[in-house]
């Protein structure tokens, strides 16, 4: 019976998941969440969102996101995607976009965004993490920790039942600080690379993309710990823009 555990825990990860490849970067990546499922959820979750959101009811600002957004769009080659782009009235220095292209951008990052390339760099990232399926990734790896300590309760269970408790607990912030951390910020990199990419493709200046990050920089109101962040140090950050800026406004 516990051998039996085991086994389904083993065939959960080598049956039910999928090696993929990123766009772009052509990373491989392991993901249980079919496509249609992933946008079914960011489809589900935008328009929860937008009930309790305030539209922006600037006009002119609305219409450089959606005219921004589109042209990033329409580098990203997703016909698939349902693309949506919607200002929201806040004061919070953000944006996202969910699976199937639903975008959203705060009013407080205007500030921050001194010009469109600026905004674009923006955007441009957000869409990257959508197009990289980085939320179904994400969950996918979740999957894998649980079913991993699932095997390990098994296991402990029938070799020394004492030691159980140490063991979750140890588990649980080896894997936290271990792999789900350091994985968003290696998201958060490759969104930036696949972001500049989409930039240059849309015809922004993605020199500037090193300039909104260093903006964002000053914004805050402290540097942070890059190892206990989901995301990068800002220093890091910016020197590794620098250096794809380089590299991608040669090719």
């Amino acid at each position: 019976m516990i051998f039996n555990k085991i086994y389904l825990v083993i065939f959960m990860f080598l049956v039910v998941g999928c090696v993929d490849k990123t766009p772009i970067t052509g990373r491989s990546q392991v993901v249980f969440i079919s496509a249609e499922q992933e946008r079914a959820l960011g489809e589900s979750s935008y328009r929860e969102f937008l009930k309790n959101a305030k539209l922006s009811r600037d006009a002119a600002q609305s219409a450089r996101i959606k005219k921004i957004g589109d042209k990033i769009a329409q580098a990203a080659q997703r016909p698939d995607f349902e693309w949506e782009f919607n200002l929201i009235e806040d004061k919070q220095i953000n944006a996202f976009c969910l699976p199937g292209g639903k975008v959203v951008v705060y009013t407080g990052i205007l500030a921050i965004t001194k010009n469109d390339d600026q905004l674009a760099t923006v955007i441009s990232h957000e869409i990257a993490h959508a197009i990289a399926r980085h939320g179904a990734e994400r969950m996918s790896h979740q999957q894998i920790s649980s079913g991993l300590q699932t095997l390990g309760n098994v296991l402990i269970s029938v070799t020394a039942p004492e030691y159980k408790n140490i063991f979750n607990t140890a588990y649980g912030y080896g894997t936290h600080l271990g792999v789900m951390l350091p994985y968003s910020r290696s998201h958060e990199y490759e969104a930036d690379a696949i972001g500049i990419y989409l930039m240059k493709q849309a015809g922004y200046d993605i020199n500037e993309a090193v300039k909104f990050w260093e903006n964002m920089k000053q914004a805050k109101s402290k540097t942070q710990v890059e190892f206990f962040s989901t995301h990068p140090n800002d220093d890091n950050r910016i020197k590794k823009i620098s250096e794809l800026v380089e590299e991608i406004g040669k090719k």
